[in-house]
């Protein structure tokens, strides 16, 4: 590994602007590039975009090609959109550049199964360049499938998965609460239900994830989607529910194998939630029933795992990857 793990981070809208401060963190890591497509951040210095207070000496360019190949880097961080339709031709276009990708696209976390024509040729791409592509985040990549994984380690025999997140949304960044429906009236969240743009993207990943490290083949998998609603006004600093407004999500991911349900995946987040928690529970032998009093905040988890995930790509066979079979993404210390 170089003494210095060379990033280009790609795409700084709130939360590539909070990774900023993650990688800067870490002593081993240089930033030698920044990448946005919007007009306004253009020309601006990274540093002040970011909020770190002070000049890094790194200008946001809109133009990927031009700055992966001026500034050599290791790993670029991808932190642009959530599907891979979108994010394939970005990861083509990095590929080229023989780079490793690290990217919080929750449908690349494992597409294998939902996106196999797309996942197929980025694997084949990265394979062909000799470096390695991974979606990761703390949901999906993390509290809802690695883990409950990894948990299963010990156990001799199991027979269904359960996992809750529940989530107060409440100090979460603002997209993240406009993505779960906060604010809206009950038809404004159905009509953005219909158009697929109100949702937690992950959770039929996630269960393929699960899934395949049993060596469990799914008949068929069920993302069922429904409106937290408020029974009295509550707030963040951006957005307020009224009483009988939308307050977030509720979503059930159910997998299925021979007709029998053994995956359930819970997803609630919103404003004023009580009892935010997570946790797992594998009926089997032995039994695990595993609870984070408190619940894990997504914003901080998300840049975390993804800025320790740049350490362990460095070391990670060629192609597309997943948490499952990557080397084990951990805490790196600062120095």
């Amino acid at each position: 590994m170089p003494k210095k793990i060379r990033v280009i981070q790609y795409g700084l809208g709130p939360l590539g602007q909070k990774i900023t401060h993650f990688l800067l963190e870490r002593k081993q890591l240089q930033i030698v590039g920044a990448v946005d497509i919007d007009p306004a951040k253009v020309g601006m210095d990274l540093g002040e975009l970011s909020g770190v207070k002070k000049k890094l000496g790194v200008t946001v360019s809109n133009n990927a090609d031009a700055v992966i190949r001026g500034s050599r880097p290791d790993v670029v961080v991808l932190t642009t959109v959530s599907d891979m339709k979108r994010i394939a031709p970005q990861i083509a276009g990095i590929l080229k550049h023989k780079v490793n990708v690290v990217s919080t696209c929750e449908e690349l976390s494992y597409p294998f199964l939902t996106a196999p024509a797309v996942a197929g040729k980025i694997d084949a791409l990265a394979r062909k360049r000799g470096v390695a592509v991974l979606g990761t985040g703390v949901n999906p990549g993390f509290l809802m499938d690695y883990l409950p994984l990894s948990l299963t380690a010990v156990c001799k025999d199991v027979k269904t998965v359960t996992v809750w997140r529940i989530q107060d949304a409440t100090p979460r960044r603002i997209p993240f609460q406009k993505k779960i429906g906060a604010g809206l009236t009950v038809p404004q969240f159905n009509r953005k239900k219909k158009e697929g743009t109100l949702r937690h993207v992950g959770l039929t990943e996630s269960m393929h994830m699960i899934a395949s490290g049993f060596g469990w083949k799914l008949d068929k998998t069920m993302d069922l989607i429904q409106p937290v609603i408020a029974t009295r006004r509550v707030k963040s600093k951006a957005i307020t529910a009224e009483r009988g407004m939308c307050r977030g999500v509720y979503q059930i991911g159910r997998g299925f194998m021979k007709g029998r349900e053994v995956l359930t995946l819970h997803f609630r987040a919103a404003l004023g939630e009580k009892n935010p928690h997570e946790r797992t529970l594998i009926n089997g032998k032995p039994r695990i029933d595993m609870m984070i009093k408190g619940g894990v905040h997504g914003d901080i988890a998300t840049c975390a795992i993804t800025t320790n995930a740049v350490f362990a790509i460095m070391k990670a066979n060629p192609g597309l990857r997943n948490m499952a079979d990557m080397p084990a993404v951990s805490f790196v210390r600062a120095d």
